[in-house]
């Protein structure tokens, strides 16, 4: 049911991203089949629903901005296409990414065309607020994208160790964050002139992102392909680091990571002993205790459509786990 929520508030924008880059004058074949294959398989719907959701949040109509919501999106697949580059990753969840079908060089580029149209798409959107507000828009999208930025480069120091202290990488994934922080934050700045209701969505944002964030890293661990990638060529999810803090699975953990590739009976018996470590169940608890604080932010909330959106978004991040 949320899932079909976001997706529905995110539909008029994807049509919109899709008229707009595919009207591009692109001249090179190959980039041109690489942004409608990307497009075969760009099903965003966090960035633009959750923007759509801080709109009415704040009391604006979401259908309103179309322009703004559709910025952010394109901002967020630049980052998606370019972080398969970083990630060497030819696949995920089934599909081929455009590095994986069209090599680095056209990810590159396309990432590069969903930055360009985003940024102008947003300067175009800004252009009509008053220009203490247009400059906090870009201030917020600035910091926003170099804290992302920032983040992925530290975390290339973290690839094929099993020696992260998982703090480190915690902070690492809190910084990530950021995008979905900045996505709430700037919906509320082009919805209303309110300093505390634009506060009250960058700070659920921000909670919301590290809650996704951080399920996203259990995720991994029980789905093979991703998490042999992850193995591979990326930092260990988070789950699987903190499992190595703990003296009675650290052995086993270590005797399957360094199996090479795991199969389905490796990765069933990896989740049960990551899940049944006492440093796993302390991050399980952390995530709670987030979700009470987002929970405590969101009460202020007075569009109740709204309000009960962001509480269940928020449940949701700690269902089956």
């Amino acid at each position: 049911m949320l899932i079909e929520e976001l997706q529905e508030r995110s539909r008029k924008c994807h049509e919109f991203v899709r008229k707009s880059l595919l009207s591009e004058k692109i001249e090179n074949k190959r980039l041109r089949d690489a942004l409608k294959h990307y497009f075969s398989y760009w099903n965003d719907f966090s960035h633009p629903g959750l923007f759509s959701i801080a709109c009415q949040a704040v009391g604006q109509r979401p259908e309103s901005m179309i322009q703004p919501q559709a910025a952010v999106a394109m901002m967020a697949a630049a980052f998606d296409i370019h972080d398969d580059i970083v990630d060497r990753s030819p696949a995920k969840h089934g599909y081929l990414t455009v590095y994986g079908k069209f090599g680095e060089d056209i990810a590159l580029l396309l990432g590069n065309a969903f930055l360009i149209d985003g940024f102008t798409l947003l300067g175009s959107a800004a252009s009509g607020l008053p220009a203490e507000r247009e400059r906090e828009i870009f201030e917020v999208i600035k910091n926003g994208l170099f804290e992302v930025g920032n983040a992925h480069a530290l975390e290339l120091n973290l690839k094929g160790r099993y020696d992260v202290p998982p703090e480190k990488y915690m902070q690492i994934l809190e910084m990530k964050s950021a995008s979905i922080e900045a996505d709430m934050h700037i919906a509320a700045i082009f919805g209303t002139d309110s300093d505390a209701a634009t506060d009250v969505m960058k700070k659920c944002g921000r909670t919301l992102g590290t809650l996704a964030t951080l399920r996203e890293e259990f995720i991994d661990v029980f789905e093979p392909d991703e998490l042999n990638q992850r193995v591979q060529s990326e930092a260990l999810p988070i789950p699987i680091m903190y499992a190595l803090q703990d003296a009675k699975s650290r052995g086993e953990v270590k005797r399957l990571l360094e199996k090479g590739k795991l199969t389905a009976k490796d990765v069933e018996k990896l989740v049960g002993i990551v899940f049944d470590s006492e440093p796993v169940n302390t991050l399980r608890k952390y995530m709670r205790e987030l979700a009470v604080r987002n929970a405590h932010l969101i009460s202020v909330i007075a569009n109740a459509e709204a309000k009960a959106l962001l509480l269940k978004l928020t449940a949701s991040m700690l269902e089956d786990l």
